[in-house]
């Protein structure tokens, strides 16, 4: 082999070796993926039949990357015209004054539900390591400030659908037994958790029916079957999508909008986009 046969053997190697790199950094961060599926829910009203219920989850605004491409994906979103929008936590990456100011400039153009709106906090809203309750309520007051239902270990009813938000596992204000004890399973009901280990706590006083969460990312990088290194939970099952606890419980996790770091590999972002349909079992 001569010289420029070997460089240019070297060089093709360089460039296989650098495009999952390149893929990975700038390409699927931003590729978003809506998931389309049935949301099967016991005692739903006959008139929220066909209704679109829309999970956006772990927005990330920060400074690690572009959030420019959230509000892209908000407009884009805005065209499956949702009749309810959940977010289901971690709207901020630290909750300093900078990222929530940016924070304003992103939900000036949140997706909001035809009928209602609702939210929950992740651990990323209560800033430095999880106990910044200026920075939870803050990001609470702006949310709110942009038609966004907070709920904080509460429950509201929107047309014949209950809607019960935790706070989030990590943070000093989880307390989901100040809306579990009495929560009606009569009603049509759809728990908001951003952690999905929260599923393995005793809080549940036999509830049965959908829990949406975020919280994975996924795992960002995975290699599905084969592995997921990086994963913020203690139950190992807990990656994306659905998840049936064999209990009547059934979790939906979302692979999140944003990231804390910009990287990822084979776990698209996502909008979940649920039309709601009478679970007759």
């Amino acid at each position: 082999m001569n010289r420029k046969t070997f460089l240019k053997k070297i060089f093709q190697l360089s460039v296989i070796g650098a495009f999952p790199l390149l893929y990975s950094w700038q390409i699927e961060p931003f590729w978003l993926d809506f998931v389309e599926r049935k949301l099967p829910t016991k005692n739903l009203p006959q008139n929220l039949e066909g209704k679109i219920l829309m999970q956006i989850s772990d927005l990330h605004v920060g400074t690690r990357f572009d959030w420019n491409f959230i509000i892209d994906s908000f407009q884009k979103a805005k065209k499956y015209n949702p009749d309810f929008v959940v977010y289901t936590g971690d709207f901020v990456n630290h909750g300093g004054a900078k990222e929530t100011e940016d924070l304003k400039k992103v939900m000036q153009h949140a997706v909001l539900g035809n009928l209602a709106t609702f939210g929950i906090l992740g651990n990323h809203d209560y800033g430095k390591d999880w106990q910044d309750l200026q920075s939870s309520d803050n990001i609470c007051n702006i949310l709110q400030g942009f038609g966004i239902t907070m709920l904080n270990n509460a429950q509201q009813e929107s047309n014949g659908l209950n809607f019960i938000g935790f706070e989030d596992l990590w943070s000093p204000n989880f307390a989901p037994q100040k809306v579990m004890k009495d929560y009606d399973p009569s009603k049509a009901n759809i728990i908001l958790c951003h952690n999905p280990d929260a599923c393995d706590k005793d809080i549940w006083n036999g509830y049965k029916g959908w829990i949406l969460s975020g919280h994975t990312h996924g795992g960002q990088c995975r290699i599905p079957g084969v592995i997921t290194p990086l994963l913020p939970v203690k139950n190992r099952k807990y990656i994306s999508g659905e998840i049936d606890l064999e209990d009547g419980r059934m979790l939906y996790i979302n692979r999140a909008l944003g990231h804390s770091f910009q990287v990822r590999f084979m776990v698209r972002p996502e909008i979940t986009v649920f039309t709601l349909i009478n679970d007759e079992k």
